[in-house]
């Protein structure tokens, strides 16, 4: 069996600083920001190919390799599984649904719920994005016309909540609270100490147990789409992806209560909240000539796109929001747990920690293999030495490297092959036509000064926070754009 280049010296390094065994590096890793620094630097010491040392004294191997990551794409949900603890911390929080399914069965439940995110559902889809935010314009609207002084209000932009996903209105915007708010929120206020408790809860996932509250929420709304639908409601022409669910029971395999009760979860989980609109207005605030040139771009083209206008007449929108996405990927890495030995190719030959070379690298059944998502989007070596920076120009460049990658526009923000992100059609739509509205409307600015600095919370999902504020905060002051 061939070998890979493993990180001895830092093995070494966490030795002689007594890191302790427990953790490993897990705690290290739980700062996204650290983590994808960390995975750069290793790649570049020791190769494409690394161990981590993590929690318990088990270890996990980092796929940094184009050629490797496309191989594994290729195999998941068949040779390469979710984790042990993915799947109990998914199966506790959201059931048997599409999230913790693998093979075959994750390809019946995808199959399922494809018709719901496809092009055609998302296309008409699109005038509930330009309500929503419409919405917002009006909600934002009152609050600066309540401040004569000023003409301008700071507003935290962390409380925009859509409706489309689940053709629900959580309240965000009218200043209301919701259960759904309380359970997702509750993850943004762990402190540094609370890092003990996520961490161990790899090995104890039954701590991540809210599956309750969650459930009980899902299932109000799929028995209001049920009574709707019985008694020629609403249901009749719902566009939401919720509607398109409880359509799902016509099709020809019918699926029970349980099943749309486990994918209702995950549609409330993963559309509650949409990390990237949040980001873009913070990165156009703090770049006040490319909020110029987009708005200029949107109120150049006119008053309401379509979906197909969106995706192909808007290119300095499309620019800015690929650019969102790939600095601030929601999702950091994909851990998968390998169900066979498996050999995985190499693009170039890779010298070993035994001092040879291999083209290949041999992974042993059960190992824990992982694609660092997030660092592969801001690799020097793909994206060229300003990698780090918020460069919309980037996307109108050619640039044969990052095209070593698969997946959405050569990012890895929507991770690849079968589990390759089914709603992102839905956040790409839903963003754009957000931002479309709101740049027309409004001009944005950091609320403490330009120099003021924007950091990721941990919690359900990395969302921005200005460091000194509370969690998950991010106030801008907003004022009307007058021509």
């Amino acid at each position: 069996m061939n070998s890979f280049a493993a990180l001895t010296s830092v093995l070494a390094a966490e030795r002689s600083c007594s890191r302790p065994w427990l953790f490993g590096f897990a705690k290290t890793l739980l700062d996204s920001t650290a983590t994808t620094e960390l995975y750069k630097q290793w790649a570049t010491e020791y190769g494409p190919v690394f161990k981590v040392p993590g929690v318990f004294g088990q270890s996990k191997v980092i796929l940094w390799d184009p050629k490797a990551i496309s191989h594994f794409f290729a195999r998941d949900t068949w040779l390469y599984n979710q984790t042990p603890f993915t799947k109990i911390a998914v199966r506790s929080t959201v059931g048997r649904g599409m999230l913790w399914a693998d093979g075959e069965s994750h390809k019946r439940q995808r199959k399922a719920l494809n018709p719901a995110f496809s092009a055609a559902a998302i296309r008409s889809l699109t005038s509930v994005f330009h309500d929503a935010a419409h919405k917002t314009v009006i909600a934002w609207d009152a609050k600066i016309e309540s401040n004569q002084r000023t003409h301008c209000a700071v507003i935290d932009v962390q409380q925009c909540a859509g409706i489309a996903i689940l053709s629900h209105d959580f309240g965000a915007l009218d200043g209301n609270d919701s259960d759904v708010a309380h359970v997702l929120n509750a993850f943004d206020s762990f402190s540094n100490d609370s890092h003990n408790l996520v961490i161990l809860a790899q090995n104890f996932p039954s701590i991540l147990k809210f599956s309750l509250i969650v459930g009980k929420i899902c299932q109000e709304m799929l028995s209001r789409t049920r009574k709707e639908k019985e008694t020629g409601g609403a249901a009749q022409g719902d566009k939401s992806c919720l509607g398109m669910l409880y359509k799902s029971q016509n099709s020809p395999e019918r699926w029970d209560a349980d099943f749309r009760l486990c994918q209702a979860k995950v549609l409330l989980l993963a559309g509650f909240e949409t990390t990237a609109g949040n980001w873009a207005l913070v990165e156009l605030a703090q770049n006040p000539g490319m909020q110029t040139k987009l708005r200029d771009e949107c109120l150049e083209f006119g008053p309401t796109p379509s979906y197909d206008d969106l995706t192909n007449k808007l290119p300095y929108l499309d620019a800015v929001v690929n650019e969102v996405l790939r600095l601030h990927a929601p999702l950091k890495e994909i851990p998968r747990s390998a169900t066979q030995e498996d050999v995985i190719p190499l693009s170039e030959p890779m010298h070993t920690a035994a001092g040879n070379f291999t083209e290949s690298v041999c992974i042993s059944k059960g190992t824990v293999v992982v694609i660092p998502l997030a660092a592969l989007n801001c690799s020097v070596s793909m994206w060229g030495p300003d990698a780090k920076a918020f460069k919309p120009s980037r996307w109108f460049e050619e640039d044969e490297a990052r095209e070593t990658l698969h997946g959405y526009r050569h990012l890895m923000t929507f991770g690849d092959g079968a589990r390759m992100c089914l709603g992102r059609l839905f956040a790409l739509t839903e963003i754009k036509a957000v931002l479309f509205v709101l740049v027309r409307n409004f001009v944005f600015e950091m609320a403490d000064g330009p120099g003021v600095q924007v950091v990721e919370t941990f919690g359900t999902l990395p969302k921005p926070r200005v460091v000194g504020s509370a969690a998950s905060s991010v106030p801008l002051r907003v004022r009307r754009y007058e021509v």
